[in-house]
């Protein structure tokens, strides 16, 4: 009688694992919620120390010479794949948009639970690169790096917040989440080094305060 018993919780267990598996593969794989971890703050001042130091200049800017969300895969374009790389548990529609999931965002600690009060934020503002030398880049360029999945270049985070920053650098705006600084001006640095941006001198001196207090 004990081995019955024995055998039917293996066998209840065995079809919850099953149910559990499928429910996994329709809603898709768990989300990382996680920016690409940037460089460590030893090697971000080593590619800071490299950087280009020059006046900002911003003639001819447009958002639009940086052609962002553009198509990933399938219906699914950039916005839409970092809101389910960087959400807990979020379902999206046949149309590739998030209706369900929640989303912690790591500059000021709050969390959401409908991704319309949610941004992707470009850490290293497109109006901030093309002051430092995006000016001078192809179109093709710019939209990758508009849309650049691999460097910790966009991250999700509460809109309002997003909207304070605006296109400020670490001189005048940095995450109210102290614990969160040290890994914000890493990947700034890492993606400037990446895109041979260079940096004005009030960045630079913010960006060495914050790196040598890592």
């Amino acid at each position: 009688m004990t081995k019955f018993y024995a055998r039917r919780r293996l066998s209840i267990l065995a079809a919850l694992t099953g149910l559990i598996a499928s429910v996994g593969l329709f809603n898709g794989p768990t989300a990382s919620a996680a920016l690409p971890t940037p460089v460590s703050a030893t090697t971000a001042r080593g590619y800071l120390a490299s950087l280009t130091v020059r006046a900002e200049d911003r003639t001819g800017y447009n958002r639009d010479l940086f052609p962002h969300w553009i198509t990933q895969s399938g219906a699914c374009n950039t916005r839409e794949v970092v809101l389910k790389r960087d959400g807990t548990n979020v379902v999206q529609d046949s149309a590739c948009a998030a209706t369900s999931g929640s989303w912690y965002s790591p500059y000021d600690g709050a969390t959401w639970s409908a991704a319309s009060d949610v941004d992707i934020d470009h850490l290293v503002p497109l109006a901030e690169a093309w002051d430092s030398g995006a000016d001078n880049w192809t179109t093709s360029r710019r939209q990758a790096f508009a849309n650049d999945l691999t460097r910790p270049q966009l991250i999700a985070v509460t809109d309002n917040v997003n909207q304070a920053k605006g296109d400020q650098d670490p001189a005048t705006w940095m995450p109210s989440r102290t614990a969160y600084r040290c890994t914000y001006v890493r990947a700034w640095v890492q993606t400037k080094y990446y895109y041979g941006l260079s940096v004005d001198s009030a960045e630079k001196s913010a960006l060495t305060s914050y790196l040598n207090a890592c």
